[in-house]
């Protein structure tokens, strides 16, 4: 790894819990490897492109890494009604990161309803050259998914492989689409892939237990949540 530097945010209104300060550690690189970065990653870190982060906010460790149990894992009823209603429908092809004018586009569309119905901030301006930065300049090799349902372009994912298992970074979908599950769906590929590789896990960031965003993680059973000192421990049995 070669860093560029590293620095501390100051405290901030947290995205994900009211009332509560958050504080974020980043690491920017200017080379990583795969075997570096899932090093960093067992150990609580996350990133978008070059940019590694981790919490460490003050009187506060709700952020928890989550891993599902790729070998044990069963889908539930709801499951596998959103697997059956898009397996056949939505085609997956998987390839390299590029910025294109359709995956901006459903970018925008994304994020404008995520702005209306959930109050996410606004990214502001230079959302292309923000859109390179998170998901196409990389220091390592990441696969792009993309989902297309009759032609269109409904979903986008990013997702490391590295040697510690898959890891989902990021999915955004069409918003007219939502009664579909796309993320649901997005993540149940993951886990079949990961499952087809012979991997023990698959990563799917962190999960806060009290926050309505990312509470859907739990569903995906039995799983696991890091620990401090880098063991792992069950959160949800089968």
């Amino acid at each position: 790894m070669i860093s560029l530097g590293s620095f501390v945010s100051q405290d901030r209104p947290c995205s994900y819990l009211p009332n509560r300060a958050a504080r974020m550690q980043y690491e920017l690189v200017a080379q990583l490897s795969a075997a570096e970065y899932s090093r960093l990653m067992l150990a609580g870190w996350r990133r978008f492109g070059k940019s590694l982060f981790r919490p460490i906010c003050v009187g506060c460790n709700e952020c928890k890494a989550l891993r599902v149990d790729v070998k044990r894992f069963r889908a539930n009823q709801s499951q596998k009604r959103c697997r059956k209603a898009n397996k056949d429908d939505v085609k997956l092809v998987i390839g390299t990161p590029e910025v294109t004018a359709e995956k901006l586009a459903l970018y925008d569309r994304y994020h404008a309803f995520q702005i209306q119905a959930k109050g996410w901030a606004d990214r502001g301006p230079e959302a292309e050259a923000n859109y390179v930065d998170a998901f196409v300049d990389q220091p390592f090799a990441v696969q792009e998914w993309c989902y297309r349902l009759a032609g269109e372009l409904v979903g986008v994912g990013y997702v490391d492989d590295v040697p510690a298992g898959l890891s989902a970074i990021y999915f955004f979908h069409a918003p007219e689409h939502r009664d579909r599950g796309l993320g649901t769906f997005n993540v149940l590929s993951i886990i079949d892939r990961a499952a087809d590789r012979g991997d023990d896990f698959a990563y799917l960031g962190y999960y806060v237990e009290d926050c309505g965003s990312l509470v859907y993680k739990a569903n995906f059973r039995p799983n696991q949540i890091r620990n401090d000192d880098d063991t792992w421990s069950v959160l949800r049995a089968d």
